[in-house]
């Protein structure tokens, strides 16, 4: 049986920097959010007419767009921060979350939180309401654990 991307969550930490995580999950007003992999693939071919492929890292990039800003939004907040403030370096970084919501788990499904980092991509938008559409670059560092989306708390693996 085919899952249906509505149970492929996304928790983007909103407090960036702050002790207290708040995971605001992306998808209200997005059709698709599909991070992206670019693999580092190296080739090599011999006399003999063989080829060797070695993939040794990926580059993980996620697109948030639209993204529509709403009063009270802790989302919303931090990204007119960082365009207020000119934010730059480790105040862009924060981690995202990505649950596994298929199952039975009584609250607390398979999870990844990863680190990444917020890239504004622009802001102001048409007639449909004030946007600010941002990437996310992930950085490959990884916790595995259970995310409880009714307390959108995140427990790492013991």
């Amino acid at each position: 049986m085919k899952i249906q991307r509505k149970y492929m969550a996304h928790y983007l930490n909103a407090a960036f920097t702050d002790p207290e995580a708040s995971y605001v999950r992306l998808g209200r007003d997005l059709e698709e959010y599909a991070p992206e992999l670019s693999a580092n693939v190296e080739k090599k071919s011999n006399i003999l007419g063989e080829t060797s492929i070695v993939i040794d890292s990926y580059q993980k990039q996620g697109e948030v767009s639209p993204y529509y800003a709403e009063e009270g939004d802790p989302l919303f907040e931090k990204l007119q921060a960082i365009l207020d403030g000119d934010l730059v370096l480790d105040d862009l970084k924060t981690d995202m979350v990505e649950v596994k919501l298929w199952g039975d788990e009584d609250g607390a499904y398979p999870a990844v939180k990863e680190e990444c980092y917020i890239e504004i991509v622009s802001y102001g938008g048409d007639t449909t309401g004030y946007q600010i559409p941002f990437n996310v670059h992930y950085t490959g560092v990884k916790t595995k654990g259970t995310f409880d989306p009714s307390t959108k708390t995140f427990t790492a693996a013991g």
